[in-house]
Formats: structure tokens, sequence, C-alpha cells
């Protein structure tokens, strides 16, 4: 059959399609990877969770029971990832006391109906994302795939979190031997933790604290060595060179302290092949918590834009991530805006978002891309991003594993 593609059709049919077992959507145009040229009049077919075919509409074959959806003036790209977010809002926090209602609607306001179909939990409870994440994978909840890193490593609790810890009565430890670090790593990887965090430097009242060397660069051995990679929140240069000597894989943040990144500091980042995600709406976030002038958040803003621009120039890997769950700005509107700024192009924002991740992770065997025997998971954009950088947040639908996991509602 041949449905319009329409906002209140597909709010509708939600409950056919999940069933569905071959989905065609046609007339689009759709960017197969960041680095191909855009197919236009094109169609995708997808069979169960996976892509069957990619090319020219009339090139693509209709089985006989496919539903099939006309995306004329829509445009369709790879699901996106977002590698930094937290499950962290009361509505997905001590989630066995909630119903499934209210945790989908929180999914859904965080991230699916921004398109994001994977995304990468760098710093909370874990045996609470371990629940979201199960309920996820058996189809309780509709939601992207998730990764975590479970509880982080610090020497200090941030001053930050510290009040919202004891509110809402979470318990990470403070590590301060070498042994009691490499042991928590290894429970942590035993209890399902895909990769480990470390605050290299944590803000408290007046001064930031790094964590002991001799416990980061143990941390960080011992996830290598149980096949994970490490990610770190830097703060200060200092952070940075910590990571690096620890031999970090990711920053969660550039850094917003001690000046600009030197061409020393961006070469050592490169050898060490070190991917960044730069959070860049944080900083305007944290600018008007603080209540900063217009002047002063301007000033910050152009500093943490440069960080970007000058790793991105020099060819780091930069993997897109908002920090939403700790800032509550869920829009990505304004991150695509100020990477923009930062000097990134649509094929490197798109990057960013889908194939980078995929490679970082070691999934781009079967994720970041639009090709057959790919996952099928997708986003549906009102309009064609490569003519406004913001049409990446206008999402009207997100497919994850061959499923509408988010339909825009009709205006």
């Amino acid at each position: 059959m041949r449905l319009p593609l329409t906002l209140a059709a597909a709010t509708l049919l939600l409950p056919t399609i999940a069933h569905a077992t071959d989905i065609k959507l046609t007339h689009a145009t759709i960017y197969t990877s960041p680095d191909a040229p855009p197919l236009h009049d094109a169609a995708i077919l997808i069979h169960d969770n996976r892509i069957v075919a990619v090319g020219p509409t009339a090139s693509i074959p209709s089985p006989r029971n496919a539903t099939t959806y006309d995306c004329t003036g829509l445009t369709i790209t790879a699901g996106f990832w977002n590698s930094h977010v937290h499950f962290l809002p009361p509505q997905l926090l001590h989630a066995e006391q909630h119903t499934p209602a209210e945790l989908n609607g929180m999914l859904q306001t965080m991230f699916t109906s921004w398109g994001f179909t994977t995304v990468f939990d760098i710093a909370s409870p874990l045996a609470n994302t371990n629940l979201i994440r199960k309920q996820v994978a058996d189809g309780t909840l509709t939601g992207p795939r998730i990764f975590t890193t479970g509880e982080p490593f610090w020497a200090e609790v941030p001053i930050y979190a510290q009040q919202f810890i004891a509110d809402n009565h979470i318990s990470i430890p403070v590590t301060t031997t070498v042994p009691a670090a490499i042991a928590r790593v290894d429970q942590q990887v035993h209890d399902g933790a895909d990769a480990i965090k470390i605050f290299a430097g944590s803000i408290e009242d007046h001064k930031v604290v790094l964590l002991p060397a001799d416990i980061a660069k143990a941390v960080v051995d011992e996830a290598h060595r149980n096949h994970r990679l490490v990610f770190s929140h830097p703060t200060t240069i200092k952070g940075v060179e910590l990571s690096l000597d620890s031999g970090v894989d990711i920053l969660a943040h550039v850094s917003d302290s001690e000046g600009p990144w030197s061409p020393a500091l961006i070469q050592r980042m490169l050898s060490a092949h070190m991917s960044l995600i730069p959070t860049l709406t944080l900083f305007d976030v944290e600018a008007h918590r603080a209540n900063l002038s217009p002047q002063s958040t301007q000033q910050l803003l152009d500093f943490v834009v440069d960080q970007l621009r000058t790793y991105s120039a020099a060819g780091g890997q930069i993997l897109f991530g908002t920090d939403i769950g700790y800032i509550p700005q869920f829009d990505t509107t304004e991150e695509f805006t100020l990477m923009t700024r930062a000097g990134m192009t649509f094929p490197q924002i798109l990057t960013s978002l889908t194939t980078a991740p995929a490679a970082r992770f070691s999934a781009s065997t079967h994720s970041g891309r639009i090709a057959p025997n790919y996952d099928a998971d997708l986003v549906v954009l009102a309009s064609d991003p490569a003519t406004n950088i913001t049409a990446l947040s206008q999402v009207r639908y997100t497919l994850r594993a061959g499923k509408i996991i988010y339909a825009a509602p009709a205006k």
C-alpha cells in the first residue's frame, strides 16, 4: 500500500509500523554518508531491522506487503549518535519507580525527538542506566540504543554535583588508591559498563582538583586491559595534559580556562588519536547560571568555539555531544549553530553525528551510514541541512532498527 508521509498519518500508524516487516521510504533526498553526494528522488527499503537497498526511487523494488511512505521534500540521513548524555533528570533516575509512559516521555523529550538513535551515557548510576536500556532492548520502552560508562572516577565530588547527589541518594565513591581504582574498573566492566570516565579535573570551591596521576593512569590502563575506551572531563588545560599522560581516548568537553590550546598540545592530542566532544552549548548554559553579562558570555563562547575550530581544522576527530541530562537544554539548534561558527561544514558535522562515533565505538561495519545490511537507524528531516544547518534539529521521524520510534506531532 502507498501512504502519504503526513505527521498525522505517521502518528496514528505507529502501532502498525512497529509490526511491519518491510518499509519503503520514497522520493527523498538521502545522504548515505557524509562524504558522498546526496541522492535525489531516492528511496530506502528496510526489511525487519536492516536496510536492504538504497538508490533512485524507480530502481528500488516494492515487496508485496511493504508499507510505503512518500518522503517528497524531506531529507534522510543515518541515525544520529549523541556521545555525551546523562540519565540524571528526575524522570529517569530511580527508573523502577516510574511507569513506562513516564520513562518513554523523557526518552522522547531528550533523545528520539532530536534524531538520536544511539546515545552514550557518560556518568550516571550504572544500575539505573542498565535498567532503562534493558527495557529498551526488550521493547518495554521506546528509545535509542544506549551505551554507558556508569559512575565516574574523581578526586573529589564536583561542587556543582554535591547537593544533587545527596538529594537523589546517589552513591559515587572517591577512589583514593591504585588497587581500589583497578578493582572498581573491573567491577564496573563486570556490571555492564561499555567504557569508563574520569574527571581529570573536578571543580571545587575556587579551585580545580586534579585526579592523582597514578590513579588516572591505573584507571585508564585497566580499562584498556578490559578493552574499554576512557572518557575524560578535563576542565582545564592541565586536565587535558593529565588525560594525555594517562592515555585517555576521548575528551568529554573542550576546556574553559588557562588560555587557548597551543600547537604543541594540539599535536599531542592528534598523535594520541584523541577524540573531542565539544558540548559548546554547555558553556552558554553555565554562563547564564552564573549570571554572567552578555559580553562575558560571548567572550566565553568565543573562547570555546576557538578551541573546537583549532582541533577540527587540525584534523582531530570530533564527536557530537550535548551533555543533556546535566543541562536542561535538549534543543540541539544552538550546538549546530556554534559548531558552524567554529568553521565546521555540514559534512563535518554530519560526520560527528554518524560515521565518526560509529568508527570510534567499533560499530562502523553496521552503523553510521545508509547502506545494504546496515542498521535501519534513520532520521527523516523536514528540510536539507546542507542549505541550513539547523535543519538537523527539525526532525520529522526517527527510526531505529526499522521501526519509527518518534513522529513529530501534527501542527
